[in-house]
């Protein structure tokens, strides 16, 4: 039998790790790439053991998902891995690399701003890495012929929020490489989806200013009366992995609960009902 394999940008934390733990119990052995200085990786080999508590591999890579040559390294490397005569394939996956620079766009101090170098970081990270990461597996022939890709959003693509501009900017430019990449690799079976979580308290979320506000609020307005977590955007993810999704495709995916739907009154939405 044929093992199935997910590769995930950005797995050791967040919805990258959610979505490792549950592709692993869905049966899935995971690639995780992730970039972490030492003090965080008793965190990363939490999330290791839960995937190998599983049955399944758990193969970890701690760098820069934006480097190319690196990027090049692992994906030879995973050819390498792969070089039998079943010759498996990457069946999923799945980007959720966070990692940005926050600051405002215009500031009459130029050290205050944002400059063109991080923009072009936050960009390449947050919303380009993904076709590269893409081309190398096709190129390599490692992506199956069904898989599925997919990419984390946010209401942040097409909303203002202070400080968050060049993230919203590669929000918006990964859901357009989604739909591009779901045209270009409709002819091969593959999908690919972008998913717009809901409010979620992740560390990514904690270093946009003013995020206590964002907590609240979204809570307030919910109508499930809490905020959406990580694990429910990775069920939704295992579930979109299902062969009967395979004519949905090029789209952006709301995972909230209705929050995004809700525009907020200042008092709590979800009440019970008499």
């Amino acid at each position: 039998m044929v093992k199935k394999w997910a590769l995930v940008l950005g797995a050791s934390s967040g919805f990258g790790g959610a979505a490792s733990i549950a592709l692993a119990k869905a049966g899935y052995n995971i690639f995780g790439i992730h970039l972490d200085r030492q003090v965080n990786m008793p965190k990363v080999n939490q999330i290791i053991k839960k995937i190998q508590n599983t049955g399944h591999k758990a193969v970890f890579y701690n760098i820069n998902a934006a480097d190319a040559i690196k990027r090049n390294d692992i994906l030879d490397e995973i050819d390498e891995r792969f070089a039998t005569k079943e010759h498996p394939h990457v069946n999923v996956v799945v980007h959720s690399l966070a990692f940005g620079t926050l600051k405002p766009y215009i500031t009459k101090n130029p050290n205050d701003c944002i400059s063109q170098a991080q923009m072009q970081m936050t960009l390449d990270v947050m919303a380009h890495s993904l076709v590269y990461w893409v081309q190398g597996l096709v190129q390599r022939d490692l992506l199956a012929g069904n898989a599925r890709i997919f990419g984390l959003t946010s209401a942040g693509s097409h909303t203002v929020i202070p400080s968050y501009g060049a993230v919203s900017a590669a929000k918006a430019s990964l859901e357009s490489h989604i739909r591009q990449l779901a045209v270009e690799l409709g002819s091969m079976g593959v999908t690919a989806n972008a998913i717009m979580a809901g409010v979620t308290d992740t560390p990514a979320l904690r270093k946009i200013p003013g995020n206590e506000n964002m907590l609240k609020s979204a809570k307030l307005k919910n109508p499930g009366g809490r905020l959406t977590t990580a694990e429910d955007v990775a069920k939704v993810i295992v579930m979109l992995c299902d062969p009967a999704c395979d004519w949905l495709t090029g789209n952006v995916i709301g995972v909230d609960g209705g929050e995004y739907i809700v525009n907020y009154t200042g008092d709590k939405v979800s009440k019970p009902i008499k």
